[in-house]
């Protein structure tokens, strides 16, 4: 079961990469790989020498690159729990030990035909490998910390922008409308609004269990739907969603807040906003559809904000495993998300003082 790598904003750079995620994997790959290739264009005198390089490299590399990956795949429960410092401590050595280990078992394939410069060579390639394991752990910690930020902007949108002053002001006038001929209704409405304002105001986890984010936002669709009436109404396609499963605060929400405000409001006779759910395989499926005016070619910015935010903390959360797609058609706009089923919340580091 796949687990998700979470940064708090206090801790954003202090966190080491998760090794057994499938864009750390790919980058480590292909940047050792580069490193390789540039190494060899060094060495070489002339182009008919770089193949021969190439392979010289590739074949120590190689084992020492696979063998690292699934040491530290097999590790990354352990290294969740050591503070940032020691787990770079324990990553270095883990490859150090296996390079020295490919070095010597190799034999003849590493060692040089003049046995007494074996120690040399050793030494040698130790220290590059460290060197290349450093660069690449020192690469996605600036990747962390620039990417940090859209978390910072995501939890600022979160606080300050996700209940809206004029949809707030909407609702209350709306529950004033009913509070003497529709008591009950009017007090479930109240409950909804404090639900929304706990969770929006909270500093909350990243990840929260699927079914409240969808309790949520039936809540909130009540709350429109209160002031909208008949003219905003839902279509749930939930299918094959498990109980277990974690997804991002605040994911579908605010899709559903721009496929009102943006959509159905603008719309004369309102609208049906289609939501799609389920489980794939190790993946869970979003897709939230609505009807928009035909060829309006206008968005508002907070659209364009808020969608913004969730693609990039889908990005800082789950890298090249989730999948964000926006299409628009003459009189629709959708919405498609797909990210790992996530059962695990990761435990979250904190930096010390």
């Amino acid at each position: 079961m796949n687990k998700a790598r979470s940064i708090k904003q206090n801790a954003g750079t202090d966190v080491l990469p998760n090794f057994r995620n499938l864009g750390i994997t790919l980058r480590i790959l292909l940047i050792s790989n580069g490193m390789g290739l540039l190494l060899a264009l060094i060495q070489a005198d002339g182009w008919p020498d770089v193949p021969q390089h190439i392979m010289q490299i590739a074949t120590l590399l190689t084992p020492i690159l696979l063998a690292s990956m699934l040491l530290l795949w097999a590790i990354q429960p352990w290294l969740d729990q050591l503070g940032y410092w020691r787990g770079v401590l324990v990553v270095n050595l883990s490859v150090m030990v296996l390079v020295l280990a490919t070095y010597f078992i190799g034999g003849d394939a590493y060692l040089p035909l003049d046995r007494g410069a074996g120690y040399f060579d050793a030494v040698r390639y130790v220290l590059l490998s460290l060197t290349v394991s450093g660069g690449l752990l020192m690469y996605f910690r600036l990747r962390t910390l620039a990417l940090s930020r859209a978390l910072h902007d995501a939890r600022l949108q979160v606080l300050r922008a996700r209940i809206r002053p004029h949809f707030l002001f909407n609702t209350i006038n709306a529950v004033l409308g009913i509070v003497r001929t529709q008591p009950r209704q009017a007090e479930t409405a109240l409950e909804d609004m404090a639900d929304l304002f706990r969770m929006a105001m909270s500093d909350a986890r990243d990840l929260v269990p699927l079914q409240k984010e969808i309790k949520l936002s039936k809540q909130y669709i009540a709350l429109e739907q209160l002031r909208m009436g008949e003219r905003l109404s839902m279509d749930w396609q939930l299918r094959d969603l498990p109980d277990d499963a974690l997804i991002p605060q605040l994911l579908l929400q605010p899709l559903l807040e721009n496929a009102v405000y943006h959509g159905i409001e603008p719309l004369p006779q309102g609208g049906c906003i289609k939501v799609e759910m389920r489980r794939s395989g190790d993946e869970l499926q979003i897709k939230v559809e609505n009807p928009s005016l035909p060829s309006s070619g206008t968005t508002h910015h907070g659209n364009k904000v808020a969608l913004r935010n969730i693609r990039e903390r889908l990005d800082l959360l789950f890298d090249v495993e989730a999948r964000y797609q926006v299409e628009t058609g003459k009189d629709f706009y959708r919405v498609e998300i797909a990210l790992p089923y996530v059962t695990v919340r990761p435990k979250l580091k904190e930096r010390k003082s």
